[in-house]
């Protein structure tokens, strides 16, 4: 009998181990399956995460996921969005020759690895993103910790979406290139994803439809007298329909914009009158009165900034109870030890007591001498504050901290004017298939002279305009800009260590 009752309690022992083990493979949802998307916990597998999220939200018809490996997607996609732009250009030419084209509602994905969890970037590509897969997304990308590009090519995008996505960026940590093209808004919203905490890096807008008023609030995103965008590195606005008065709006917004480095203004209708405003830009140019009114607020904060963290470090306010009861006891231990000493003194020699009261006095005048010069340099001179206000710019500039482009100290005053050194930040701007003459020529390389080698722009794209290929000042731009390309740096400096051993 005792056999028996063993070999039961064994076999229930293995049973009871077996759905355990059973029960601990599944995820959380399949040992109790949440009842609405906000007791769901993604998981970061972006294919099983979509159809239970979508299933719960209630999605009728609901796209497939399509993950491939890195590379399989498309090979431009390591080029960065200039490879991306040239995908999308070959997709649009076919709709344009084959009419009508109505893709399959997919996400398309791509894996950094085998590993589903992996995903890297996902693609949207001519099916509408509406409200309900905009709840889907922002409820699994936040999980998708390698996440780098989202990209919607024809997604029919509203600005209740673009809210979103904003409130979105930021849960996703890797998330830096963000690709919204032929997504055209009457709304002009798209300046919400370039506000001053936005972690956007790379932001592609072509094809947009962006006129004038849009222009002018991306300008007003990239920098105004009192804010800046300082995370944003490259942005496309090629195939809009900004013109002149949209260029100048741009214009505007890079005066002050120092983190923007590459720009893409290619065919929209921009003439001789906005390249003027970005030429002026590019080299140095005065200040409006606004922007001198808000510079001298400025110096008048960071003035008095010093002085106050010195009045700080003084003792000038009331001390406390036990910094005070500190002070009582260490003025009281200190006679008991001089008596202590000087009854010893008399006990064993007297003498000795006198040269040390005698070198007292000439102690106590010894020091307030050394004191004196402390309290002369306590009332600074003008001449010595300024010094000290100039050391503190030196540093700030030096420390590459200095906060508004406005307290540049390569700021001068000439002609009664101020004039602030023109942006140099930018190194790449495209400005081909528009409408520049010669004049536009002529602009852009004096202003390009007026740039160091040490910054200003590497790269001017100004081919497909309306200037002969033969004119002087073109000429003599690209014969300046093969010398400031680090390519053609790179590849001469090849060319030469390949001709070394020849020779």
């Amino acid at each position: 009998m005792k056999k028996k009752e063993r070999i039961q309690k064994d076999k229930f022992e293995k049973s009871a181990e077996d759905i355990n083990s059973k029960t601990a493979v599944l995820p959380v949802q399949d040992k109790c399956p949440a009842q609405n998307i906000d007791d769901y916990q993604c998981t970061g597998h972006l294919e099983a995460d979509f159809l239970e999220v979508t299933a719960l939200l209630g999605m009728s018809e609901i796209p497939t996921v399509t993950p491939r490996p890195s590379g399989a997607l498309s090979p431009a996609i390591r080029k960065g969005i200039r490879g991306e732009i040239e995908v999308v250009s070959k997709m649009a030419t076919e709709i344009q020759t084959h009419g009508s084209w109505s893709p399959k509602r997919q996400l398309l994905v791509e894996l950094e690895s085998e590993d589903p969890r992996s995903v890297k970037a996902i693609k949207v590509f001519g099916w509408k993103v509406d409200e309900v897969m905009t709840k889907a997304l922002n409820k699994i990308l936040p999980s998708l910790h390698n996440l780098q590009t989202i990209h919607f090519w024809q997604a029919d995008l509203t600005p209740h979406i673009l809210l979103c996505l904003k409130t979105l960026l930021p849960l996703c940590c890797n998330l830096r290139t963000v690709v919204l093209e032929g997504n055209p808004m009457a709304e002009n919203s798209y300046h919400l994803l370039m506000s001053e905490d936005s972690n956007i890096a790379h932001l592609s807008l072509r094809h947009n439809q962006i006129g004038e008023e849009g222009a002018r609030l991306i300008g007003s995103a990239l920098s105004t007298i009192h804010s800046a965008n300082k995370n944003l590195v490259s942005l496309n606005l090629a195939f809009n329909s900004m013109g002149d008065a949209g260029a100048r709006h741009i214009a505007w917004g890079l005066r002050l914009n120092r983190s923007l480095l590459c720009l893409s203004l290619a065919n929209n209708h921009v003439g001789d009158a906005g390249a003027a405003i970005l030429a002026e830009i590019l080299s140095p140019f005065p200040l409006t009165h606004e922007e001198i009114v808000e510079r001298r607020r400025l110096k008048i904060e960071r003035d008095q900034s010093p002085t106050q963290d010195l009045v700080t470090d003084r003792p000038l306010s009331v001390p406390s109870s036990s910094s005070v009861e500190q002070s009582v006891s260490k003025a009281a231990k200190v006679p008991v030890k001089k008596k202590e000493k000087a009854s010893g003194s008399q006990i064993g020699s007297g003498k000795k007591e006198e040269p040390k009261l005698a070198k007292k006095p000439s102690e106590t005048k010894a020091q307030r001498s050394r004191q004196k010069p402390v309290a002369k340099d306590r009332p600074p001179s003008v001449v010595d504050s300024e010094d000290k206000n100039n050391s503190g710019q030196s540093k700030s500039a030096d420390g590459g901290d200095v906060g508004s482009p406005l307290l540049d100290p390569g700021v001068q005053h000439i002609g009664g004017e101020i004039i602030m050194p023109g942006n140099t930040a930018l190194t790449s701007l495209n400005l081909s298939g528009n409408l520049l003459t010669e004049k536009s020529m002529q602009l852009f390389y004096s202003s390009l002279q007026t740039q160091s080698d040490g910054g200003g722009l590497l790269r001017l794209c100004l081919s497909k305009n309306c200037f002969p290929s033969d004119c002087e000042s073109f000429l003599k731009i690209q014969e300046l800009m093969t010398h400031r390309d680090p390519l053609n740096k790179s590849s001469a400096t090849q060319a030469e260590e390949g001709h070394g051993p020849a020779e």
